[in-house]
């Protein structure tokens, strides 16, 4: 769960700082985050964001994707994301360099532009040292997901 504050520096792009909160397998961690997000020339939506823990963790991200208009309401949208750490964090199974590479799809309608729902399908690889803690621990390195929500601003 991530709770950002975020300002124009240009046109097309934001910078956002926050606190980011971690739950789930291993100790639950607390991140300031620091990042940017904006419109890259062709279109393509890209963020940045770097992330420092209470106990000394370095982590990154960057994502991006682009909204493939398929009518003027049915929108495919097809995604990346590459995570990636400055150290071993062990006690949540997480190695050193890149750490993992998510690559999906959502299809979503868009009712109107404030509300619409979506569904789609991800793939995530675990990576380098990351894929070695997971295989030692007798885990997946790869997997496969369905993913359905509703996107809404107001």
């Amino acid at each position: 769960m991530q709770v950002l504050y975020s300002r124009a520096i240009d046109p097309y792009f934001n910078l956002q700082g926050g606190i980011r909160q971690d739950f789930g397998r291993g100790p639950d961690r607390t991140y300031a985050t620091i990042g940017v997000e904006g419109l890259a020339p062709g279109m393509f939506e890209v963020e940045g964001a770097l992330f420092l823990s209470t106990k000394g963790d370095v982590l990154g991200r960057v994502e991006g994707y682009y909204d493939q208009r398929i009518t003027q309401r049915l929108i495919l949208q097809p995604r990346a994301e590459v995570n990636f750490a400055a150290q071993d964090i062990p006690e949540n199974d997480i190695g050193s360099g890149l750490v993992n590479i998510e690559l999906g799809a959502r299809l979503r309608y868009e009712f109107s532009r404030q509300f619409a729902p979506y569904i789609g399908v991800s793939y995530l690889r675990k990576a380098g040292d990351t894929a070695r803690l997971s295989r030692l621990a007798g885990e997946d390195v790869h997997a496969t997901s369905f993913v359905a929500g509703v996107r809404f601003w107001f």
